[in-house]
């Protein structure tokens, strides 16, 4: 066994931010971090909506298996980004890095705005891809840390979500960009990229009033830093609500290291103390990677080539089943905390994977058009975005505080990279032959593996609703010394 060097710390810091009624200072962290996914959001749906305009000689001129592997690009860049940038939030806290790698997407849009052809446009998509991956392990982590425990489920659903209001303005931002009377297609594509970024500069500035996160504070040693911050969001809160309540008299919690757990330490903790969420979270990660990636990367592709939508009114059709998306995550989430997280996710995937091979069969029959085909992906994904935010959810509540950007980062990337990479690239592929049985294999392909995970889940899931953190994963060291 490895002797701790550090004495245990006993903080009620947990059991004040839980406690907390909600207020104007938790919207305000929900807007500012949430952005990360409004953020890819936009990225993804300017892609998928200009896809068609990127093959014209008069843009970039790229072939349909071009653009798919600029998504896929875009997909490894962010595994990369997750793995580089969770293990340094674990390691130097979740503020410095949910700053830095918005920087880092910022820029990497802005160069995607002046691409001259397939080699830089895959460049900068990587670069961009970077830039949130680290997003995603940092503000999940921030998130959880600072939101109450009796709505955590509720608020994370919604904030996954919110990529779709990105994935709304993206559509948006094409039809108008991409008008004749405005830019047109020549200039509108850049535009686009160069508007993201005006975006994510706004966004920037409103992040450095977010604070660290007490918790991981608390963890790395700095008791004093962490009191000071609550006191200052308790006396903020008290102003808005008056008393607050008390502090759960079991609310102590004992925090034994301040030092980073060692990659041998956190492969126990994956493998050895907690098998069976791994397996829980690597499910969920992979299927609804491969699910979305496979079928939003290349939506613009199916719409042109197989219902003739013109390039230029593709975004119309996606601001339907953007709304399915974000209603699906907002409607769904407090049943997460009501009824369950098991029964939920289960429920979210099956049924994700049943209407999706319905909407398969119908495209593959020819009994859908391009409106009612749209029409079904949105009840389609009305479910999968639940069942996608709550992978997310997942994977960062179910392992300790001081790995938790690594734990998210980790299944994030080998998820990602597994479903996610390959996806794009393999459906550009299909629907390149022209062939409606071709695109339906692959749509099957993905209803199968949701509903492989939506039996792992129901089988393994961990019952995390309303409980703190540190009850459904205790801190490193604090119960069971990992050797």
């Amino acid at each position: 066994m490895r002797d701790e060097t550090h004495s245990a710390r006993g903080s009620d810091v947990p059991a004040r931010l839980d406690r907390l009624p909600w207020s104007r200072w938790h919207w305000r962290v929900v807007l500012a971090l949430g952005v990360a996914w409004v953020l890819d959001g936009l990225e993804v749906t300017i892609v998928g909506s200009i896809g068609s305009v990127l093959e014209r000689p008069d843009t970039l001129g790229l072939t349909a298996t071009q653009i798919g592997w600029s998504g896929s690009l875009y997909v490894g860049g962010a595994v990369l980004g997750a793995l580089f940038f969770g293990r340094l939030a674990d390691r130097l806290g979740r503020k410095r890095l949910f700053l830095i790698t918005l920087a880092v997407y910022m820029l990497a849009t802005i160069a995607t705005a002046f691409s001259v052809g397939f080699g830089s446009f895959a460049l900068c998509r990587f670069l961009t891809g970077i830039g949130i991956g680290g997003e995603y392990a940092a503000i999940n982590s921030a998130i959880d840390e600072l939101i109450p425990a009796r709505v955590r489920g509720r608020v994370s659903l919604a904030i996954n979500g919110s990529f779709w209001v990105g994935a709304a303005l993206g559509a948006v931002l094409s039809l108008v960009l991409l008008d004749s009377r405005v830019l047109g297609p020549q200039e509108g594509w850049r535009a686009g990229f160069l508007l993201g970024a005006v975006l994510a500069l706004a966004i920037l500035v409103v992040r450095r009033h977010v604070p660290e996160s007490p918790r991981w504070l608390i963890a790395h040693g700095r008791t004093e830093e962490a009191e000071r911050i609550v006191e200052d969001i308790e006396r903020e809160v008290r102003a808005q609500h008056g008393a607050l309540p008390p502090v759960p008299a079991a609310g102590h919690v004992s925090f034994h290291r301040a030092r980073l757990p060692t990659m041998a330490e956190v492969a126990h903790v994956l493998l050895r103390r907690y098998p069976q969420r791994s397996v829980v979270v690597l499910a969920l990660m992979v299927s609804q990677a491969f699910f979305y990636n496979a079928i939003f990367f290349t939506y613009a592709l199916v719409l042109t080539r197989f219902y003739a939508v013109p390039a230029e009114r593709v975004g119309w059709f996606i601001l339907p089943f953007a709304l399915g998306n974000f209603l699906g995550p907002l409607l769904l989430g407090p049943l997460f905390d009501r009824w369950g997280r098991r029964p939920m996710i289960a429920a979210t995937y099956a049924l994700s994977g049943v209407t999706l091979a319905l909407t398969g069969a119908g495209f593959v029959n020819g009994w859908l058009d391009a409106t009612t085909m749209t029409l079904a992906w949105s009840v389609v994904f009305f479910l999968a975005s639940a069942a996608a935010s709550s992978a997310y959810l997942t994977v960062s509540e179910v392992f300790p505080l001081e790995m938790r950007a690594l734990a998210i980062s980790i299944f994030y990337a080998v998820g990602t990279g597994v479903g996610g990479f390959a996806a794009p690239a393999l459906f550009g592929a299909l629907i390149a032959t022209g062939s409606r049985g071709n695109v339906f294999a692959g749509y099957l392909l993905g209803s199968v593996l949701v509903i492989v995970a939506a039996a792992v889940a129901w089988r393994w899931a961990v019952a995390a609703e309303r409980r703190p953190l540190e009850e459904v994963a205790p801190p490193l060291g604090a119960h069971h010394p990992v050797p």
